[in-house]
């Protein structure tokens, strides 16, 4: 089962953060923080780790929806997911939590 936990506690107005534990791939979870559906951190734990720091960079900035619409059903070799394919599933899990 994904598990994705929120800390309200720690949220200001706007900003939501999500800590997603990861299927199918390298990488064991993502914890991603967003202000206003903007990302503004993403931190991959496990996975390549140039990889996912190059994915972290990229996305920084970008519009929540925008990162879902480019990176969801990416595939890493014969797996029929990826790294920032649960990217995505965690972007949108948080998406549907407000």
């Amino acid at each position: 089962m994904i598990e994705t936990t929120h800390h309200p506690e720690q949220r200001a107005e706007g900003v939501q953060h999500t800590l997603y534990t990861c299927q199918g791939t390298c990488s064991k979870a993502i914890e991603v923080v967003a202000e206003d559906g903007v990302i503004k951190d993403v931190t991959f734990y496990g996975g390549c780790n140039g990889n996912t720091k190059g994915i972290s960079k990229l996305v920084q900035g970008m519009k929540v929806d925008d990162v879902i619409q480019r990176l969801k059903g990416t595939t890493c070799g014969n797996k029929p997911t990826s790294c920032p394919d649960q990217l995505a599933h965690a972007l949108e899990q948080m998406a549907s939590s407000k």
